[in-house]
C-alpha cells in the first residue's frame, strides 16, 4: 500500500509539475504575440507621419509663386494667382502664351507683385500688373475680328510712354499736298462756311473722335486727309481707283476706317491707365487674294 501511495504521490507531483510548465508556456506566447502587434501597430502608424511630413516639405519646397491660365474660348479670358511673384517671370510666361511680345520698363524688372483675379479680358487683367501699361494694336478692317495685340508695355508711373516705333514700324509715307495756304489765317464769313460745307472732302478731329464726309472722293485722298488730321504716317501700298461716298461725325478712329474700305490696317495704341486710344499709322494694303 505505501508502494501504490508513493507511485500516486509521484504521478500527482509530475502532472502538477507539466500544468504549470503548460500554463507558463501559453503566457509566454501571448506575451510575445502582443508585443509584436503592438510594436506592428506603432511602426506602420509613425510610417505615413514621416511620408506625409515629407511629401509636404516636397510641395512646399515646388510651390511656384504664380498660376498663370489663359483661355481662347469662348472670348480671350486670363486668370492669375500671384504670391510675392517677380513681374519678369509672370511677363515672359503671358508673352509665351499669348505669342506676344511683352516689355518691361527699368523700374519694372526687379518689381514684385501678389494679385488674384479671375477670368479677365486682356485689358482689365493687364491694366493690374503694373502702374502703366499699353497696348499695341492691328486693326485690319477686312477681317471682321478683334483687335490683334502686336505688344504689351509694363511701366513704371513716372517712365512716359513707349516709342511709338516700339512693334509698329513702316518702311514708306506718303504726303498730303494741297492749296490754300492761307486757310484759317481769317475769320470765316457766312459764305466760307457755306462753300466749305459743300466740299466734297472733310475731315476733322477732336477730343478723340473723328468726323469724315466724302462724296466719291477717292480712297486714298481720305486716307491721306485723315493721315495729316491724326499726325500719323499713312502708308499708300495699294494705288487703288476705289472711290468713298460716306458721312459719319464724332466715331472713334477704328469704327470710322472698317467704314471706309476692307483693305486698311490701322495701328493703335491703347494707354489703359488713362483710358485712351490713339492711332499710330494707317496702311492701305493689297486685297487678300482669295483662296482657289
Amino acid at each position: 500500500m505505501k508502494s501504490i501511495n508513493h507511485v500516486r504521490v509521484f504521478f500527482t507531483f509530475l502532472i502538477g509539475r507539466c500544468v504549470l510548465l503548460s500554463l507558463l508556456m501559453f503566457f509566454t506566447t501571448v506575451w510575445s504575440v502582443q508585443a509584436q502587434v503592438t510594436t506592428g501597430s506603432a511602426g506602420q502608424e509613425s510610417k505615413p507621419q514621416i511620408a506625409t511630413a515629407k511629401s509636404g516639405d516636397a510641395k512646399a519646397a515646388i510651390k511656384p509663386p504664380f498660376t498663370l491660365s489663359i483661355k481662347s474660348q469662348p472670348i480671350l479670358n486670363i486668370s492669375l494667382k500671384a504670391d510675392k511673384a517677380r513681374l519678369s517671370e509672370i511677363a515672359d510666361a503671358i508673352s509665351k502664351r499669348l505669342k506676344v511680345p511683352v516689355f518691361l520698363g527699368t523700374a519694372m524688372e526687379k518689381e514684385v507683385i501678389s494679385t488674384e483675379f479671375s477670368e479677365l479680358t486682356l485689358e482689365p487683367a493687364m491694366q493690374l500688373l503694373a502702374p502703366s501699361v499699353y497696348i499695341d494694336y492691328e486693326v485690319r478692317t477686312g477681317a471682321g475680328a478683334a483687335p490683334h495685340p502686336l505688344g504689351i508695355f509694363f511701366y513704371a508711373a513716372d517712365q512716359g510712354e513707349p516709342p511709338v516705333t516700339a512693334v509698329v514700324t513702316g518702311s514708306s509715307q506718303s504726303l498730303l499736298v494741297e492749296g490754300d495756304t492761307e486757310e484759317g489765317t481769317e475769320a470765316k464769313t457766312d459764305e466760307q462756311r457755306k462753300k466749305e460745307e459743300e466740299q466734297p472732302l472733310k475731315v476733322s478731329y477732336a477730343k478723340n473722335l473723328l468726323s469724315v464726309k466724302a462724296k466719291k472722293q477717292s480712297l486714298v485722298l481720305v486716307l491721306l486727309k485723315i493721315g495729316e488730321q491724326l499726325g500719323i504716317p499713312v502708308d499708300i501700298e495699294n494705288q487703288t481707283q476705289e472711290m468713298v461716298d460716306v458721312e459719319v461725325s464724332d466715331m472713334p478712329v477704328e469704327d470710322v476706317v472698317r467704314r471706309l474700305s476692307p483693305n486698311i490696317q490701322l495701328f493703335l495704341r491703347a494707354d489703359l491707365t488713362h483710358a485712351e486710344r490713339r492711332a499710330l499709322r494707317l496702311v492701305l494694303s493689297e486685297p487678300l487674294k482669295s483662296a482657289q
